[in-house]
């Protein structure tokens, strides 16, 4: 298999399966060099933050804000749809494609992995999975959450921090733990009435 085939299987919406030396063939070197630049930016120097990013991501929305240390296997497989914003130290596991909704909020420290391995000892050496992560919009994800391969998180929903995602969540839920699980839906009784004045809650 050719580097060019197996790019094309990678950015497929569908899971694979492949054997360690076809996946080393793909070179990861541009989006480390670009990584490395990006983490070692100035806190000002936003515009270079840009360039960098969309370099990385091929051309994604301006409004994408990263807060370094940041990290990913190769970038043109994230796929942003409008703003989001990712705090400090997190990573994607891009070995298939994450879609991440507009209005994404991620906190500290999440790690969202495509990737996998043969579950059989005697295999795990010798092949590795992977499966597409998709991320609704308005979705915010608390700090230290894991998400696993071949997750859906629908739209409006909210990660509990630490959590640990390897089945489907609904849109419009709070769902938290290890493994994440639904705990309620979101209602208008959550709904802050802006208008009063800022109080201690």
């Amino acid at each position: 298999m050719t580097t060019e085939q197996f790019l094309e299987i990678m950015k497929q919406d569908k899971g694979y399966i492949a054997k360690h030396d076809e996946c080393m063939d793909i070179s990861q070197i541009k989006a480390k060099k670009l990584i490395y630049q990006y983490n070692n930016t100035a806190p000002d120097e936003m515009d270079k933050r840009q360039g960098i990013l969309r370099e990385l991501f091929e051309n994604p929305h301006s409004n994408v804000l990263i807060e370094p240390p940041f990290h990913c296997d190769y970038g043109f497989n994230i796929h942003f749809e409008g703003f989001a914003f990712m705090n400090y130290n997190c990573t994607i596991l891009d070995t298939s494609p994450v879609y991440i909704g507009e209005n994404v909020f991620i906190a500290p420290g999440v790690c969202i992995a495509c990737a996998g391995h043969g579950v059989h000892p005697s295999e795990r050496k010798i092949y590795q999975t992977s499966k597409p992560i998709h991320i609704g919009k308005n979705v915010w994800i608390g700090a230290g959450v894991v998400i696993l391969p071949g997750v859906h998180i629908g739209d409006g929903s909210i990660i509990g921090a630490g959590s640990v995602v390897n089945k489907d969540i609904p849109q419009g839920v709070i769902a938290a733990g290890n493994p994440c699980k639904v705990i309620r839906n979101i209602t208008d009784d959550d709904i802050v009435d802006m208008e009063q004045e800022i109080r201690q809650i």
